[in-house]
């Protein structure tokens, strides 16, 4: 499949004065060849647009270079045409890599055949003297050398890293002499996910004012970026994050709202917010019961069936939370109870949160982790466990009394 591929791309590449005078009005500014990689990258994954004319064999042969800067748009396999041969202009070779966009559709054993791929993106071959953390997406390859994957049609991906289902999927990566099926890397979990920390204050009748930040890194980020792309005004944006907290609030109101790094996916999103629960903690005599983690669900009923599971529970990639609830309670008022602390790990997931009063503080800390990205079916009732145990911790409360 990897000759006929290097067969029916051939020529798909090749330059034209057009494409070399972009080449250089994108990298002339930058120095550094993973700087030129990179400029080169963000223009076909943002100002390429994606459009799939699919006439014919259209559908799998990829359109020339020359066409798609023409008329600035492409499929998948039309952008890793063009990033190919624009990357050839800088003096870098690269490859087409033929994929699956879902995770395990294809694994070690799929046989070659072209509808098993649905997806196409590119493997850079790097220079040995390469060595920059923010290329993230990087493999020894132990035939062609350091090779860095990348997707030119991701626009919410940054260049150096990929999204959760290409990472430790199968892709072909179709080499001069033939293709060979290579598992992608797996990125570290703590590039993808939500850093989350709240100051609240709770007063004598139970409501809460709280401001929250939140960082958001990797496919979540690139996921929040999606959402707010797709609303027009401040007010439709503001609908977004009131969303985010309907999951686990109530008569809440948000009572202002910014955003940082819309639009510079090398950043990560950054969401503050403040809010004001009416409520929030419930009476109970002269007791108030309280929920010290504010928002956020981890667990889930996904197994929560009459019907046993038939297949494997698969992730979106990789992930890594953190939340720091910090909740000053009234004046007068005193722990009385706190939730216990949970401390649950597995092969394929990690999870521990602490309850404890600082001062006058009610303080709230977890973190979330998957570290494998499929479930096996002998592990289900494991897996059931673990989420049933995030559900009960979620929602816990903590008891505040009077002072004597």
């Amino acid at each position: 499949m990897g000759t006929w591929y290097t067969a029916l791309a051939q020529g798909r590449r090749d330059t034209t004065p057009e494409i070399k005078q972009k080449v250089v009005s994108l990298t002339s500014a930058v120095t550094s060849p993973v700087d030129k990689m990179a400029a080169l990258g963000k223009f076909v994954q943002q100002d390429v647009r994606y459009v799939a004319i699919e006439l014919g064999i259209g559908g799998i042969q990829p359109h020339a270079a020359a066409e798609v800067f023409q008329h600035h748009y492409g499929d998948c396999k039309d952008k890793a045409t063009l990033m190919g041969a624009m990357l050839k202009e800088i003096g870098v070779d690269s490859y087409y890599v033929i994929i699956n966009s879902e995770r395990g559709s294809v694994d070690a054993k799929t046989p070659a055949q072209i509808g098993a791929f649905d997806h196409a993106i590119i493997a850079i071959k790097l220079p040995d003297a390469i060595d920059d953390s923010r290329l993230l997406a990087t493999v020894q390859h132990p035939k062609i050398g350091k090779l860095l994957f990348f997707d030119p049609t991701d626009e919410l991906t940054p260049f150096g890293s990929l999204s959760g289902t290409l990472q430790e999927n199968y892709g072909l990566v179709v080499e001069p002499d033939g293709g060979e099926l290579y598992q992608l890397p797996k990125l570290p979990a703590r590039l993808n996910g939500v850093y989350r920390t709240v100051l609240a204050t709770l007063d004598e009748q139970g409501n809460l004012s709280g401001d929250f930040t939140e960082s958001r890194l990797g496919d979540v980020a690139a996921a929040e970026r999606a959402r707010m792309k797709g609303v027009a005004t401040d007010g439709d944006r503001l609908k977004v994050i009131e969303g985010i907290l309907s999951q686990s609030l109530a008569n809440f109101s948000v009572t202002k709202a910014t955003m940082s790094s819309l639009q510079d996916t090398m950043k990560p999103f950054g969401l503050d917010y403040s809010i004001v629960v009416r409520r929030y903690a419930k009476t109970a005599g002269d007791l108030l019961l309280v929920r010290p983690r504010l928002m956020g669900i981890k667990g889930s009923g996904l197994l929560e069936t009459k019907e046993p599971r038939q297949l494997p529970v698969v992730f979106d990639g990789p992930r890594h939370d953190t939340d720091v609830f910090e909740i000053k309670m009234p004046n007068g008022y005193v722990v009385d109870d706190l939730p216990p602390p949970v401390d649950l790990d597995s092969s394929f997931a990690s999870y521990h949160s602490r309850t404890e009063s600082v001062g006058n503080v009610l303080k709230y800390t977890r973190s979330f982790e998957i570290k494998e990205l499929s479930v096996p079916l002998e592990k289900m009732d494991e897996l059931k466990k673990f989420y049933r145990a995030i559900a009960g911790d979620e929602r816990n409360t903590a008891v505040l009394k009077p002072k004597s």
